[in-house]
């Protein structure tokens, strides 16, 4: 199998050739120099075929958080209002963090210019990604990534200045919409370009609850997220969400908007019931699950007990299809090499169908 059939074989719960993996961010520069490729000088095709050799069959094409507003060196602020900056970490790795709102009122937020879904850049992005993924007879499978709802909506204020947009429930709804608006027309456009699938940015909660309360998710957030998925599986294409946090509380109306695959299901909240295999019990036959595997077990773990947690999820997981492998949040600066070898050397050992890994 290519890495495209292999991954939606997997989404559509039955069982491809073997295992697919899919990191959301890969921000390490010791294990990109590691594999032989050089930090820094990374386009698409070189991107790509880092990721390949490392195992990853899903990769991204970016349409959507570019710059808006330069800051100089300082960074920039995005299209959806967030203010970005370079941060640089003891290896060289360098990362763009979020660093604010630039909205302080909603004032602000009206006399800014909206994001266009017709920029014509944002299809050129995409259809760039798709050319690198068949010059590489589809080793990778490569999708667009987009900000969507919440996430971009809130780091444009910050915080304190969302809470005060939300208790004005005319101004919130006004944001919400242009968001919702934007993502659905822009998903639109690119399945309609023929993306298999999209990818949304959108966290929706930290590892202690949500940002807000399922009620406001329910009448800002998921009439939006059911429009997008209506949209895209109208045109054959998949959706998946990526959302840090404790779901707990909406993991049913997430199913029930049509989202097909979760990613990246923290195992670090701290809600024992938000766990990957008692939420595969109970939902495993209406959602893919990707992901998983804690980023701090990879960052201070014993191998052994890496290597452990990696056998139980492909065990447990990936049976009769429904599961793509890969981190429980990214592949960041403080994982070593031997440590982000000892996670994937497992897939690749035990990642081939039909899986049979002793207990």
């Amino acid at each position: 199998m290519d890495a495209v059939e292999r991954v939606l074989t997997a989404i559509n719960h039955e069982e491809p050739d073997r295992v697919p993996a899919f990191e959301s961010a890969f921000t390490n520069n010791t294990i990109v120099e590691h594999y032989g490729f050089k930090p820094g000088a990374f386009g698409y095709k070189e991107n790509y075929k880092f990721f390949q050799k490392v195992g990853l069959d899903l990769v991204l094409s970016y349409v959507a958080l570019f710059p808006k507003k330069n800051l100089g060196q300082k960074g920039y602020v995005d299209e959806y209002g967030r203010i970005m900056k370079i941060e640089p970490y003891k290896d060289g790795t360098e990362i763009m963090a979020y660093h604010g709102g630039y909205f302080k009122s909603y004032e602000d937020y009206e006399s800014w210019e909206q994001p266009d879904p017709n920029l014509p850049t944002r299809t050129a992005m995409f259809q760039a990604g798709r050319k690198v993924q068949e010059a590489m007879d589809n080793e990778v499978f490569s999708i667009p990534a987009t900000g969507s709802l919440m996430e971009c909506t809130w780091e444009g204020f910050g915080i304190e200045t969302f809470s005060r947009i939300m208790a004005r429930p005319k101004q919130a709804q006004r944001v919400f919409d242009d968001r919702g608006k934007f993502t659905v027309e822009l998903v639109k456009i690119l399945a309609e370009k023929d993306a298999k699938m999209v990818l949304l940015w959108d966290d929706y909660g930290f590892k202690n609850g949500l940002f807000m309360s399922p009620r406001n998710y329910r009448k800002f957030v998921f009439p939006w997220l059911k429009q997008i998925c209506e949209a895209a599986h109208k045109r054959d294409c998949k959706i998946m969400l990526h959302s840090d946090g404790d779901l707990m509380e909406i993991f049913e109306d997430i199913i029930n908007c049509g989202v097909d695959v979760l990613n990246p299901i923290e195992s670090t909240t701290a809600n024992p019931e938000y766990d990957i295999f008692k939420l595969n019990e109970k939902y495993g036959d209406e959602i893919t699950f990707s992901g998983n595997l804690s980023p701090i077990l990879l960052a201070i773990g014993e191998m052994s007990e890496i290597e452990l947690q990696a056998k139980r999820l492909i065990r447990e997981m990936a049976p009769g299809g429904g599961y793509i492998f890969g981190s429980g949040h990214s592949i960041n600066p403080s994982i070593s090499v031997e440590r982000f070898d000892a996670m994937y050397d497992i897939k690749r050992k035990y990642g081939n169908y039909p899986i049979n890994i002793p207990v």
